[in-house]
């Protein structure tokens, strides 16, 4: 198996197109074409990652931290940033990070701290928008039905928890080939009317190439006539963060003992308690003080969390707790979630988790 295959069964899980701006996702190191020995997975490559993939002759690295985040100018080995990616070269092995991608996935981060916690109902908290896609086209109405059939095959027409969606309209297009065109309906130098199927049709983004190629394979006409729009739709299977509830209401000091306990965390920093009990509860792993406004617009008793700042613990004013739990100790539970999924999509194939912890952050 190629690098290039492992990495098409984590777009599916989580497309790269749906990662921030500011991320630096995807093969970082490596060329997808090398044949895959093993794959070692882990929450940040570190050295002792890399040596743990040696180890276990392991030669592709899945790392939710991308160990890469901004150009490197040389490399002699001076930060931990260039030694691993020196090892890794030296070595040979590939390192892929899939970070926000997968925090944008509805069955990703979020889904997994939510899981820990029991929660029911669940849903993005901020669903992205700009993520998806309409394509119009034109066809023969002989021909229209197979083609929506093929469009809707390459994934086009999926919306929420529908499938096969789309919207068409007939009418009459009209078209003259010019000397050098090769027309499969109409005459050079004639002006041709043909009875036409508007199709319409709506799609995730990371699915165009795949759609515009079964278009164009799928059409007779030599030129085909389509428009492509960006729609303002909110994505609610694409976004940051998430947010359910407790079958049953838990009280304010008994739910951030279990926090503690479930995440297994030093400790956890919150806001001022609020004396009432707990039963919304709005996450968001790593770093999540900027939605702060959405888990309370959301209706959240309480929003889990980390990385906040003195400050932000104000932001609660008394409309619901703060719960800082950790960075590490809110995405830990990341990379089982890539283990458990890859060994159900590759059978008989060496997939381990990295037994190292990698926090920086220690408690006493």
């Amino acid at each position: 198996m190629q690098i290039k295959e492992v990495i098409q069964h984590l777009e599916t899980l989580a497309p790269i197109a749906y990662a921030e701006d500011f991320d630096n996702v995807g093969l970082l190191v490596g060329s997808p074409e090398t044949v895959a020995t093993g794959i070692m997975v882990t929450l940040d490559t570190l050295e002792n990652i890399v040596d743990e993939a040696i180890e276990n002759k392991c030669n592709l690295i899945i790392s939710f931290h991308p160990i890469v985040f901004k150009g490197l100018k040389k490399f002699n080995g001076s930060n931990y940033v260039e030694r691993v990616i020196m090892k890794a070269i030296k070595n040979d092995i590939a390192i892929f990070a899939i970070h926000t991608a997968l925090d944008n996935s509805i069955y990703g981060v979020n889904d997994m701290m939510c899981e820990q916690l029991g929660l029911v109902n669940r849903k993005i908290l901020i669903p992205q928008s700009g993520n998806i896609k309409k394509l119009v086209t034109f066809a023969p109405i002989a021909e229209a039905e197979i083609l929506r059939s093929k469009l809707f095959e390459a994934g086009a027409g999926t919306i929420g928890n529908y499938d096969n969606c789309s919207f068409s309209s007939e009418g009459t297009g009209t078209f003259r080939a010019l000397d050098t065109a090769k027309p499969s309906i109409g005459e050079i130098g004639k002006t041709h009317r043909e009875k036409e199927t508007q199709i319409q049709v709506t799609y995730p983004k990371h699915c165009e190439s795949k759609i515009l190629k079964t278009l164009f394979e799928n059409h007779s006409y030599e030129e085909v006539a389509y428009e492509i729009t960006t729609l303002e739709n909110k994505n609610q299977n694409i976004g940051m963060g998430m947010i359910g509830e407790l079958p049953n209401p838990i009280e304010e000091l008994d739910f951030l003992k279990h926090i503690k306990n479930v995440f297994k965390t030093g400790c956890v920093r919150h806001s001022a308690l609020l004396n009432k009990p707990i039963k919304k509860v709005a996450v968001l792993g790593g770093s999540g003080s900027f939605a702060i406004t959405n888990a309370h617009h959301a209706g959240a008793d309480i929003f889990i969390t980390a990385d906040l700042k003195y400050h932000q613990f104000y932001e609660a004013e008394g409309r619901l707790i703060l719960a800082d739990i950790g960075h590490y100790e809110s995405e830990q539970y990341t990379k089982n979630l890539i283990v458990s999924y890859l060994r159900k999509k590759i059978s008989n194939f060496a997939i381990i988790l990295s037994d190292k912890n990698t926090n920086p952050i220690q408690y006493i």
